[in-house]
């Protein structure tokens, strides 16, 4: 399963499940999704950002976790 952003042609923005991209884009393509604001079958998808998982941190040279203020080793 594949979540796309889609939008309509009226501007209304909604989240929809495909099976995966090749039936996504051939849903998309047949006007087989439907707006749930408006009806509209004049879909595509939306720009969106990929979800990309940030790294750990790496520990601290005394092991102590970092503030805000900084690493207690930088401290003197």
């Amino acid at each position: 399963m594949i979540r796309y952003r889609l939008r309509c042609d009226e501007g209304h923005a909604f989240d929809h499940w495909f099976d995966n991209a090749d039936a996504a884009d051939a849903e998309l393509a047949a006007r087989a999704v439907a707006c749930p604001d408006c009806g509209g079958t004049g879909v595509a998808k939306a720009i969106m950002a990929p979800s990309v998982a940030k790294a750990a941190a790496p520990p601290t040279p005394c092991g102590k976790p970092v503030c805000a203020c900084g690493c207690p080793a930088l401290d003197g």
